[in-house]
């Protein structure tokens, strides 16, 4: 009959190796960061510049409804641009200071915001774009709520 041998304790010595007990590795929380902080700044700073030259070019193209371009539209483009760049910079850099509610809620209404003047560019009725808008906001703040809450304690720090 074969029986299970004896299974040495550690630190003792049973034929050839000795067991030792390994040091215990912490578990890694966090994904390595690949990128230097030099290209976290450029892309926190770059997505929204890129993300404004669309968007202005899409609401000059909503403006002009398939006519010619003229110079007047080609500034409203610009001029948009603009602006979405300097709100959607304002809400990267002061959202995340909020409690996780009004960040959730600064997020989902810029969101909304910009989604309902790309829609009024195109000529219809203020209903449907207060409608539109308020319908995108409003599932944007359930899935950023559900994140921060979800990942961040009372105080709103990360939970590790």
């Amino acid at each position: 009959m074969a029986h299970a041998a004896p299974v040495p304790t550690a630190g003792t010595l049973h034929g050839p190796l000795s067991i030792r007990p390994r040091p215990r590795r912490r578990p890694t929380t966090r994904l390595p960061d690949v990128f230097s902080p030099r290209v976290h700044t450029t892309a926190r700073f770059g997505i929204p510049v890129a993300l404004g030259l669309v968007y202005g070019y899409w609401a000059a193209a909503n403006r002009r409804n398939g006519g010619p371009i003229t110079g007047w539209n080609v500034l409203f483009g610009f001029v948009t641009t603009i602006v979405f760049i300097v709100l959607c910079i304002a809400v990267i850099l002061f959202a995340p200071k909020l409690k996780r509610e009004l960040h959730s809620a600064v997020k989902s209404a810029f969101a909304g915001a910009a989604v309902g003047f790309l829609i009024s560019q195109s000529g219809v009725s203020v209903l449907t774009c207060a409608g539109i808008g308020l319908a995108l906001s409003a599932g944007i703040f359930i899935v950023f709520f559900y994140r921060y809450y979800t990942h961040e304690d009372a105080a709103g720090h990360r939970i590790r």
